[in-house]
């Protein structure tokens, strides 16, 4: 890598986008919601059972221009319309450029975490994922407006009411089935949140609509 490269994506100004695209959130609170999604590449947390598995080497992906991903975001985000950052892990790179180019157009900017890394950049919302292999900072802990926790076996129960314990009372709290084995973990997400009604189940909506 360029050394004057490298300067600016320690800057934000530039970063290794993966993909971006115009679709509706399929996932958590703002389910159903028309939403831009920027997916910025690495991440070492290592799920065994990530869907977007190509997105973990940085180095796969171009180094882009921020200003070049606001604008195509500012394309299709009407004013106070939603982007949504994710990745990987979004915050393994400095996110303060581009949440502040981002407000400046009048775009709410939400992002979705595994918690790992220092909290940078300024959200209108935190979705927390957090994972075992590696567990959130404090920090982002603190700071999320939702907590949601995927569900592959029955000791992720567990481990989301230990998570929950960790963020404020006013984080929605959301169960998420692995996608691959939801029909093992559905029923069992079920009785789950019947009986404990601070949750609510999120479904990967846009996998049944088969969009992005």
């Amino acid at each position: 890598m360029k050394k004057e490269d490298k300067i600016l994506i320690e800057k934000g100004e530039l970063l290794p986008l993966m993909e971006e695209f115009y679709t509706i959130q399929g996932e958590g609170f703002y389910t159903g919601t028309a939403s831009y999604f920027i997916r910025i590449g690495g991440c070492d947390v290592g799920c065994h059972w990530c869907d977007v598995k190509e997105s973990w080497n940085e180095n796969l992906h171009p180094a882009t221009a921020t200003t070049l991903i606001v604008a195509n975001a500012k394309k299709h985000t009407k004013d106070n319309g939603i982007t949504v950052i994710t990745g990987g892990e979004p915050l393994m790179w400095n996110m303060n450029y581009i949440t502040t180019k981002l407000h400046q157009e009048n775009i709410r900017v939400h992002i979705e975490t595994s918690g790992a890394y220092s909290l940078t950049g300024k959200w209108d919302w935190i979705c927390l994922s957090p994972k075992k292999n590696k567990l959130p900072l404090k920090e982002v802990s603190d700071a999320a407006n939702e907590l949601k926790v995927i569900i592959y076996n029955k000791n992720d129960f567990k481990f989301a009411v230990e998570q929950a314990e960790k963020v404020s009372k006013n984080c929605k709290l959301f169960l998420q089935p692995e996608w691959s084995r939801k029909d093992i973990v559905i029923p069992l997400i079920i009785d789950f949140v019947m009986e404990n009604p601070t949750w609510k189940i999120s479904l990967q909506t846009h996998k049944y609509l088969n969009i992005p």
